[in-house]
C-alpha cells in the first residue's frame, strides 16, 4: 500500500484530523510536554501543611528545635517552588520532577504524621520516640561526630566488602569450573556458609589483633558466602552451546573461563553481590557495637547508653541514606555491565 503512515491513518474511517493522537498535557513522558500543575504543586502544599502544623503544636518545644525544623521545612518549600518554576521554563527536568514529585510529597507527609503522633498527641512515650524537630536538632548538634562515624563505617564496609568479593569470586569461579575444587569446596561452603557472620564475633575478638581487623574479616565472611554460591552456580550453568562454539573456534581454557563463562554468569554474580551487600550492612552495625570505638553502629550503642534517643533516630536516618546510596551505586554498575539485558529482562 503506497503513501506515508500519516496519510494511511487519515484514510481510516472515524478518524478526526483535528483530534491529536497524543495529548501532551496528559502524557508527561512526551519530550517537552508541560507537566500537570497539580502534580508539581503537591510538594509545596505538603510543605505548607507540615509547616503550619509544626508552628501550631510546637509552642511548648525548645526554641532551637522549633526554629531549625521550621527553617528546614521552609528550605524544602523554597526549593520545591524553584523547581516548579524551572520545570515550566526548562524542559530537561520536567519528566524527572513530574515522576518524583509525589514521592517527595509523601516524604513530607510522613514527617507531618510523625510530628502529629509524637509532639502533637503524644501517643508514643518520651524519650524513646522524639519528634522530627528533636531528631533534626540532634543531627545538627552531633554533625561532626556523625560525619566521623559515617566515614569510619564507610572504610570498614568497603574494606570488608572488597575483601569478601575478591575471595568469593576466586572461590566461586574455581568451584563452578573445576570438578576437583567443587568436590572439596561445596561441603565447606555448605557447612561454614549458613553460619551467620555475627556468630563468629567472640572468636574474631580473640584471634584478631585489632577490633577493626575483626570487623573487616566478619564483613568479608558475610559477603563471601552468597557471592561464592551465586558465582559458582552461574559458572556451572553456563550454556554448553556457548562453550562448544568457543572450543570449535580453538579457544583455550583461560578464554573459556574469562571470556565465555564469567560474562554468561554475570547476572548470577550480581545477585550474589546484592545479597552480600545486604549482609554486610547487618554485620557492620553489629560488629561496630563490639570492640570498635567509632562508626554508626558504635554511635547508636553509645547514644542508647545515654538515653539520647534523638541521636539514635538521627543515626538511623544517616544509615538509611548511607546504605541506600551504596546500593544505588551498585545498581548503576549493574546497569552499565548488564546493559545487554535491556529489552529481555525488566529491571
Amino acid at each position: 500500500m503506497s503513501g506515508s503512515t500519516e496519510e494511511r491513518v487519515k484514510l481510516q474511517p472515524g478518524f478526526a484530523p483535528e483530534t491529536p493522537l497524543i495529548d501532551p498535557s496528559r502524557n508527561p513522558r512526551v519530550v517537552g510536554a508541560k507537566p500537570r500543575w497539580r502534580t508539581l504543586l503537591v510538594i509545596p502544599v505538603a510543605c505548607l501543611i507540615a509547616l503550619g502544623l509544626h508552628l501550631f503544636i510546637s509552642n511548648e518545644q525548645p526554641y532551637p528545635e522549633t526554629h531549625a525544623y521550621a527553617l528546614f521545612l521552609g528550605i524544602i518549600l523554597a526549593l520545591a517552588l524553584a523547581a516548579d518554576v524551572t520545570c515550566f521554563l526548562w524542559s530537561a527536568p520536567r519528566r524527572w520532577m513530574t515522576h518524583m514529585a509525589p514521592l517527595f510529597a509523601a516524604a513530607v507527609l510522613v514527617l507531618l504524621v510523625w510530628e502529629l503522633i509524637t509532639t502533637g498527641f503524644r501517643l508514643l512515650p518520651l524519650p524513646y520516640f522524639p519528634g522530627p524537630a528533636a531528631v533534626l536538632q540532634s543531627l545538627i548538634n552531633d554533625r561532626h561526630l556523625l560525619f566521623d562515624s559515617t566515614w569510619h563505617s564507610l572504610v570498614l564496609l568497603l574494606g570488608g566488602y572488597a575483601l569478601g568479593v575478591a575471595v568469593a569470586l576466586v572461590s566461586g569461579i574455581s568451584i563452578g569450573w573445576f570438578a576437583q575444587a567443587r568436590y572439596w569446596g561445596m561441603p565447606l561452603l555448605k557447612i561454614i556458609g549458613p553460619i551467620p557472620a555475627t556468630a563468629w564475633i567472640p572468636l574474631a575478638m580473640v584471634v584478631s589483633p585489632s577490633p577493626k581487623f575483626s570487623a573487616v574479616g566478619l564483613i568479608a565472611l558475610a559477603v563471601w558466602f552468597p557471592v561464592t554460591m551465586l558465582t559458582a552456580s552461574g559458572i556451572s550453568n553456563t550454556r554448553a552451546s556457548y562453550l562448544d562454539v568457543a572450543r570449535t573456534l580453538g579457544a583455550s581454557r583461560a578464554y573459556l573461563i574469562f571470556r565465555v563463562a564469567i560474562p554468561a554468569a554475570m547476572p548470577s554474580i550480581f545477585v550474589g553481590l546484592f545479597m552480600g551487600l545486604g549482609a554486610s550492612f547487618l554485620t557492620l552495625v553489629v560488629a561496630e557495637t563490639v570492640g570498635v570505638k567509632s562508626g554508626l553502629g558504635w554511635y547508636v550503642s553509645w547514644a542508647q547508653g545515654w538515653a539520647e534517643y534523638g541521636k539514635v533516630f538521627a543515626a538511623l536516618i544517616i544509615m538509611a541514606v548511607f546504605f541506600s546510596t551504596i546500593m544505588t551505586l551498585l545498581f548503576k554498575v549493574r546497569d552499565r555491565v548488564l546493559v545487554w539485558q535491556k529489552g529481555t529482562i525488566k529491571w
